[in-house]
């Protein structure tokens, strides 16, 4: 089997890793200051588990290298103002929207987007960072240094947020998982929540958009799609070229996990549409020490990065799984006792999704 490598050696990385050892997969996730030559990148296909990476000896062999997959497609999403062009010219929903290039735009922005409008930064910015809630008068007091560096764009009154998981191979074969529902918490993803194959009525409206632009950029791999629910319909609001955080419960909440998936769209495997038999719940591990009562709840799968804790670091996930809502409810209501107070909230977001 083709080994792979991949660009960045984080929990993603980790996790393709994971996912590539029950196939025979040799799978070795890089650090980007790695000696080129301690890297058997030659006859791999490369991939990667970041959108944007600084200039190294490693990243400018690995830019050269043929079997580097979606490597022109990167750059491009990774910069939100192509993103979001990419959006317009296939007339898919997203937020109205414009550069941000001078102090001096902003009385025209908030007559055209309102006065209420988020401020991103172009590239980087993840996890709620890089990122300004604005309303008039607080312009002032945004960091000169943004101005060309950010997009604007329209503060959407949403009733939920989902994320969509796709994966596309060469040939053009797409597959999706059901629409993940998730909650985010100061920018962080904290909980998401999916339901069994295709029960949500937007579910068809996402593969459409999400099947448009893979097939637009003619890209291999997973993709995740994340969408505002505004009214009966969807907005995008972004993108990632990658696996992605709101797919971790498909490890175990699906026959075949969004890091299988991705591994087999770019070695050419076959790439069935995964099975999704029951709810699945997955909890975002924030900032918080490893606590071995987690193992009291049989339902609980725990993923440990094995990173050195610190606030606001995503440091492990929890996955729960099983047909029988009630029974995912008391796990849980026991999982809750042994997590930090801002978890409650989030179960009981998680048990009122179950009960939809």
């Amino acid at each position: 089997m083709t080994p792979v490598c991949v660009l960045g050696n984080g929990q993603l990385g980790r996790m393709l890793r994971q996912a590539g050892e029950p196939l025979g997969i040799a799978v070795y996730p890089v650090g980007l200051d790695a000696e080129p030559e301690a890297v058997p990148y030659q006859h791999s296909v490369i991939t990667a588990e970041i959108e944007r990476w600084p200039q190294t000896a490693l990243t400018q062999v690995l830019e050269q290298h043929p079997a580097f997959i979606n490597r022109d497609i990167f750059p491009r999403l990774a910069d939100r103002l192509p993103q979001k062009q990419l959006m317009d010219d296939l007339q898919l929903a997203t937020s109205p929207w414009q550069p941000l290039t001078s102090p001096d735009e902003w009385p025209g922005i908030f007559s055209r987007l309102g006065d209420f409008v988020i401020v991103k930064r172009r590239t980087g910015g993840y996890d709620g960072r890089g990122q300004w809630r604005v309303r008039p008068g607080d312009e002032t007091t945004l960091p000169a240094e943004i101005y060309g560096e950010c997009i604007v764009e329209k503060g959407i009154a949403f009733s939920g947020e989902v994320s969509l998981i796709g994966a596309r191979n060469r040939h053009g074969d797409c597959v999706f998982y059901p629409l993940t529902h998730n909650l985010h918490e100061d920018g962080i993803l904290r909980m998401s929540v999916a339901y069994p194959e295709n029960q949500h009525p937007l579910q068809l409206q996402a593969e459409q958009m999400l099947g448009a632009i893979l097939t637009e950029l003619d890209y291999t791999g997973v993709m995740a799609m994340e969408c505002f629910i505004v009214g009966d319909g969807l907005l995008i609001n972004e993108l990632a070229p990658r696996v992605h955080n709101s797919g971790h419960w498909t490890q175990n909440g699906a026959s075949v996990s969004q890091f299988e998936l991705h591994l087999r769209a770019i070695l050419d495997l076959p790439l069935p549409q995964p099975v999704v038999s029951a709810p699945a719940v997955m909890v975002n591990i924030i900032g918080t020490e490893f606590n071995t009562q987690w193992l009291a709840q049989p339902l609980a799968h725990i993923h440990w990065y094995d990173k050195e804790v610190r606030p606001a670091r995503k440091v492990g996930h929890i996955n729960l799984t099983h047909p029988d809502p009630a029974l995912l409810n008391a796990n849980l209501d026991g999982l809750a006792r042994q997590l930090p107070k801002e978890y409650q909230s989030a179960v009981s977001w998680a048990k009122a999704k179950l009960s939809w």
